[in-house]
């Protein structure tokens, strides 16, 4: 796997976790349920929830969720057997936070760019906007938007962003309707500039206009993309019950933290959706419409949402007892007796959750199957998402090399400790030099460099040392601080270095919690144990 340092978030999958159901399905009569089988849907949706600025995650730790490269692939590989798909999104898309940082403002337009190709590749069709999607200003969302093909959808939403209502989706002869319903507003109440938004009930009895005003254009299946609040866009579902499939993202969004998965769940007759944010995981709802003169059509759940909160349960113990096995496997503290029981788990984990999602269920009529696609490094990388993400990556390193060239750390107050390097450190500790440098943190900088990332102000501050401390390093000034060095875990060594025997001049022995406070943390890092890790670090000469 390659290493990629964090452009954004990685993720933490708890109960509700991942659903992954069998591939396809087969009817053998108009009114039989699906068995697993190679004929196509008629129709499949692809949806994913607050992307948020998320490219890829930063691969510190094995097997990451996320990577638009990886879902790009995915989508590419399966238009042979499913050529009528749709993808579509809720939440934000653009950016991380509603705010832009100032030292951050051209990296971060440009990761909106290289996202904006991404979107262009895997199809996105139409979106429901959120707050932190103008982050940049209308201006440069509407550029976002012509290179994405992207529309964005929200009723009622008067602004200089060109925001529609809903549109038509065809697939041969199966007609969609899709409507956006948006609320991007600060948790203060405030809109962007320019833009005024509809209230709650204005904006619900618009949805429903909109089926009514989508049927007579011919469209039989409904599917609404809400960027609200999770108990508003269920009240909508309730109050539209012609809606087919929701689609839930948040409003807005702030920091890099993960979210888990929500389970699927139906609202009457209308199954409503929402992902893990970032591009942790995509739903896809395959639609199988086998009596097409139905009206008004209805879906019938063939298996993925009946059985989500078994699925959920098995697949929250297969992520951590990978996370845990991940984590042995790189030297923690577990004899392979009890390594082996673990796999053994995890194998029938894996094989209960198959056996679950494999499972047919028998309906009549018109049906959907309901799935979470974990987007991993398995799924491949798709080659055109691939040259954006790099292409990004090089032109901020250019960039910020220029730009930030005379960013230099704070001094230190006087009398407090600076920073000093290794440099200073082997000349009396040889043999602890000597066990870090059989460390992966002595090559930290190194994963940077090899992928045009070492100015990338998202990467940085977890291979260098002393990172924005007072007396130490700068995303462009550490030629003596690079990689993760003694003084990480022990503190500037400066005063230590002119009195050696004064012990409370340096941390003689690191607690295992700054390894977590400092870098080794999520969404970073999943399933670190710290006291385990410490070990990996240890060797004769230093610490044993």
């Amino acid at each position: 796997m390659r290493h990629r340092p964090y452009s954004l978030p990685i993720l933490t999958l708890g109960l509700v976790a991942l659903l992954v159901a069998s591939h396809g399905c087969r009817r053998t009569k108009p009114t039989a349920g699906p068995s697993n089988g190679a004929q196509s849907p008629t129709m499949r949706l692809y949806v994913m929830s607050s992307i948020a600025g998320a490219i890829e995650p930063c691969g510190c730790s094995k097997d990451q969720l996320g990577g638009l490269d990886h879902f790009a692939a995915y989508v590419q590989a399966e238009k042979a057997k499913t050529p009528r798909q749709i993808v579509l999104a809720a939440g934000p898309l653009y950016f991380l936070d509603p705010t832009l940082k100032t030292d951050h403002l051209s990296q971060d337009k440009w990761k909106a760019e290289a996202i904006s190709m991404s979107m262009k590749r895997v199809g996105l069709r139409a979106w429901a906007p959120g707050l932190n999607d103008w982050a940049a200003g209308s201006e440069r969302l509407k550029h976002y938007m012509a290179q994405s093909g992207a529309k964005a959808l929200g009723v009622g939403i008067e602004s200089d962003v060109p925001v529609s209502s809903s549109m038509l989706h065809k697939a041969g002869d199966l007609s969609i309707g899709i409507i956006g319903i948006s609320e991007p507003k600060s948790r203060v109440g405030l809109s962007p500039k320019g833009t005024k938004l509809p209230t709650r009930e204005a904006a619900t009895r618009a949805v429903q206009e909109q089926v009514s005003a989508l049927r007579k254009q011919g469209a039989t299946i409904f599917v609404a993309l809400a960027a609200l609040p999770r108990g508003a866009a269920l009240r909508i579902a309730d109050r539209v019950p012609d809606l087919h499939v929701l689609a839930v993202g948040p409003a807005s969004s702030h920091g890099d933290a993960n979210t888990k998965q929500p389970a699927p769940e139906m609202i009457g007759r209308t199954l409503v959706v929402e992902t893990a944010n970032h591009a942790q995981t995509a739903s896809i709802i395959d639609i199988f419409v086998t009596v097409p003169h139905e009206k008004p059509i209805q879906l019938s759940d063939a298996g993925g949402v009946q059985r989500a909160a078994q699925i959920a349960e098995l697949s929250s113990r297969v992520r951590d007892l990978e996370h845990r096995i991940n984590g042995w496997e790189k030297g923690g503290k577990i004899n392979e007796k009890d390594l082996a029981a673990r796999k053994k788990d995890l194998k029938k984990f894996r094989k209960e959750r198959a056996a679950l999602e494999a499972k047919e269920v028998t309906v009549s009529g018109n049906f959907f199957r309901y799935r979470v696609l974990e987007i991993r490094d398995g799924l491949g990388q798709d080659p055109k998402v691939g040259q954006a993400l790099t292409t990004y990556y090089k032109r901020v390193n250019d960039h910020n090399k220029q730009a930030l060239a005379d960013r230099k750390p704070a001094t230190v107050a006087k009398g407090e400790a600076r920073y000093i390097g290794i440099s200073e450190c082997e000349s009396c500790h040889l043999e602890a030099q000597e066990v870090w440098e059989k460390t992966a943190h002595a090559k930290a900088y190194k994963t940077l460099v090899d992928d045009h990332k070492e100015f990338n102000l998202d990467c940085v501050s977890c291979h260098v040392t002393g990172y924005g401390i007072p007396g130490g390093s700068t995303v462009t000034h550490n030629d003596t601080l690079r990689n993760v060095q003694c003084e990480t875990c022990h503190g500037p060594g400066s005063l230590h270095v002119e009195d050696p025997e004064n012990p409370k001049l340096i941390t003689l022995k690191p607690d295992p919690k700054t390894c977590v406070d400092q870098c080794h943390h999520p969404p970073h890092v999943e399933g670190f144990d710290a006291s385990a890790k410490m070990d990996l670090v240890l060797g004769p000469g230093h610490g044993k």
